[in-house]
């Protein structure tokens, strides 16, 4: 995709935050590529904090549909956060990371699975029996090491960080993202 499509999925996410805080939005045309399937994450920074982040992992609904829903939920409902009120929203820093599909990972041990890993580029979701979680790629920032890295997954999946079974199922996928000028690091 294309920057100009990046600056109109980021301006569909502060479009559909400025809607429901009762703010003006910005006009802008609908291109038929907004209409194909997408599976995004929209995080919110405010002031260099991470301050809301909600997202799908497979497209099952068109692009916009699925960044105008995740941008309302990472603003509102993400359960980690207060809803932003006007007064934050104009302090917001909006990213949109558009995901691959999920690519199963096959391995014999924890250790292989580290070993098959690539920090910074990965996105990974664990899943076992009912729990589950993700971090986008872009959390190897903050976590660069795949063993911490899996540590922290296992924990937001409600596993324990030494948590291992056979079977549990690890997926991948990348990102394409945007951010708006002036963001910092984003989660």
């Amino acid at each position: 995709m294309a920057i100009d499509q990046g600056t109109t999925l980021l301006r569909l996410a502060r479009n559909a935050i400025a809607e429901s805080l009762g703010e003006p939005t910005a006009v802008g045309d609908h291109a038929g590529w907004l209409d194909d399937p997408g599976a995004t994450f929209v995080t919110l920074m405010h002031r260099g904090d991470l301050r809301g982040c909600i997202g799908t992992l497979i497209a099952e609904r068109p692009l916009h549909e699925d960044v105008t829903s995740n941008a309302r939920a990472a603003a509102f409902r993400d359960p980690r956060f207060a809803p932003v009120t006007q007064r934050d929203f104009t302090e917001l820093n909006i990213e949109v990371s558009l995901l691959s599909p999920l690519e199963p990972i096959l391995f014999e041990s924890e250790s292989h699975l580290m070993s098959l890993l690539r920090p910074g580029i990965d996105g990974v979701l664990l899943e076992h029996g009912w729990q589950r979680g993700t971090f986008l790629p872009q959390v190897w920032e903050q976590l660069p090491e795949p063993k911490v890295f899996l540590a922290h997954l296992k924990r937001k999946a409600g596993l324990p960080a030494d948590f291992w079974a056979r079977d549990i199922r690890i997926s991948r996928y990348i990102v394409t993202k945007w951010r708006e000028p002036g963001s910092r690091r984003l989660s």
